[in-house]
């Protein structure tokens, strides 16, 4: 007979690669165009750390831009999908930590959420530096402005999107009895 910590870590596996999976083909509903204002990928990896945890939500949110650019050649691979994986996976990552860290209730929820978002557009930024620097495109290539505009201005529907649909999501998932702690 199976253990329950056994069984637990068996659901969450799958729970963990059934989000994965939904990160990788939610974007092809959306399109390019519409998927950058509405952030489709980062949804199951903010929910893979509220739900499963912080290490689950930094291996759904880092591995969902890197398998969506080879399966389906978007994000292209460098750099955008490079430094999304290195923003999305700090979505999953702080959600999770903040989230099972403290009392868990639609506050902390939305402060893990914040924070998580917060955080992983700022590792995006120098991420995107990073790499345009490395790869000789030269500082000149990405700035202040277009690093606001990129994860501000142009996704304000997606932050408000993830706003309105993660807590009731997590809230659901806690009052139906799915997720065993």
């Amino acid at each position: 007979m199976m253990s329950k910590s056994r069984r637990n870590e068996i659901n969450n596996l799958t729970l963990a690669a059934m989000l994965l999976a939904l990160g990788i083909v939610l974007p092809t509903i959306t399109g390019p165009h519409l998927g950058s204002r509405l952030l489709p990928m980062h949804i199951p990896a903010l929910l893979a750390g509220l739900v499963l945890g912080a290490k689950y939500g930094l291996v759904v949110g880092f591995l969902t831009p890197l398998l969506r650019s080879v399966t389906f050649g978007m994000p292209p691979l460098l750099p955008a999908a490079t430094a999304m994986a290195f923003e999305i996976g700090t979505y999953g990552l702080i959600a999770g930590l903040i989230y099972h860290q403290v009392k868990q209730n639609v506050k902390t929820l939305y402060g893990a959420l914040i924070v998580a978002m917060i955080a992983g557009r700022l590792v995006f930024g120098v991420a995107m530096f990073v790499l345009l620097v490395g790869f000789g495109l030269g500082p000149g290539v990405y700035s202040l402005s277009i690093w606001i505009g990129s994860v501000f201005l142009t996704s304000w529907l997606g932050i408000a999107a993830q706003l309105a649909i993660i807590p009731g999501i997590v809230v659901a998932l806690g009052r139906s009895g799915l997720l065993r702690r």
